[in-house]
């Protein structure tokens, strides 16, 4: 299978490259291709240009591989932290640029826009892995976790993306040594659960 992996975090210290290297770790093992993408390090600009808007514009060749590979992933992986109950500005730009309209996602026929649109994604299932330091009971009954409504539905079943997980992980900021190793390893967990090493490689 092909997946990619998304990060979205400006730190290379951070958690969440230790949970992107430890899904990648684990995918590889597993025999799967990975599309790794750290969006920091590569400098992805997430403004989307009006030009870039419409179907059928002229993408440069850095997008035009990022719709390349999301087009032929089978399974999706992304990882950021909890920023405003968003994720950072560079992975929303991700999204506006690479999750495009013929890309990911169609209308019918005669369909201005106003209707209900077909996914065009391939990929069966997406994880989502998050960190915060928000207490859980503050998140929910506060804020309503608008990460889990953001993804699922405003993103990834919009693309036709029907199985989902997501884990956050928290509170990051008091977490001892111990307590992080055993949440990289309910990761490497939770990518053998869902993406597995495909049966023709485990005979």
């Amino acid at each position: 299978m092909k997946i990619s992996l998304i990060l979205g975090h400006p730190n290379q210290n951070s958690f969440n490259h230790a949970i992107a290297g430890v899904a990648k770790e684990t995918l590889e093992k597993n025999g799967h291709s990975v599309y790794y993408h750290d969006l920091y390090r590569e400098k992805f600009d997430p403004v989307l240009p009006g030009s870039e808007i419409p179907q059928d514009a002229h993408l440069d060749a850095t997008i035009k591989n990022y719709c390349r590979e999301i087009s032929n992933s089978d399974g999706i992986i992304i990882v950021h932290p909890n920023w405003w109950g968003q994720p950072p500005a560079i992975l929303k730009g991700w999204v506006d640029r690479v999750l495009r309209a013929g890309v990911a996602y169609k209308f019918q026929e005669n369909d201005s826009g106003e209707g209900i649109p077909l996914g065009l994604l391939k990929a069966g299932t997406a994880l989502v892995f998050n960190t915060s330091n928000t207490p859980e009971v503050r998140e929910l009954e506060v804020f309503g976790d608008p990460l889990e409504k953001l993804w699922k539905d405003c993103i990834l079943n919009f693309c036709g993306v029907k199985t989902f997980y997501r884990k956050m992980f928290r509170i990051i900021v008091t977490s001892t040594q111990h307590q992080r190793s055993l949440w990289l390893k309910e990761v490497e967990e939770t990518v053998n659960t869902y993406f597995p090493v495909p049966a023709d490689l485990s005979q």
